[in-house]
């Protein structure tokens, strides 16, 4: 098993979420959180005055899947969120040891 982080522009949720119900994604986990990349922020301009916003509004999504369902979520979630710009976002994917759903006490891949 694998836990998929995909950090988001919040403005993509709608559309990754669509796409990765459509895809056969089981569950997810979405979180508001703020950070910044290599970027370190943007320069906007309100009423003639310019300044620096270095943390950025982003989402954390977070799924469990599959090892075999890798490849497929990823990619749907890159071909959903991706615009070319600096602040796309990233993903991460790291090991899931084990998983238990708390109802029903089972164990493994059956319980995600």
């Amino acid at each position: 098993m694998k836990r998929i982080e995909a950090i988001i522009r919040p403005e993509k949720l709608d559309a990754v979420r669509s796409a990765l119900e459509k895809a056969g994604c089981g569950g997810l986990m979405i979180s508001e959180i703020e950070g910044h990349g290599k970027q370190k922020g943007v320069v906007q301009q309100w009423r003639g005055e310019k300044y620096r916003v270095e943390i950025l509004p982003k989402l954390k999504i977070e799924i469990v899947v599959k090892d075999t369902d890798v490849e497929r979520i990823t990619k749907t979630i890159i071909d959903n969120v991706k615009t070319g710009e600096i602040g796309d976002g990233k993903i991460f994917i790291s090991n899931i040891e084990n998983a238990i759903r708390i109802r029903t006490g089972e164990k493994g891949e059956i319980a995600i």
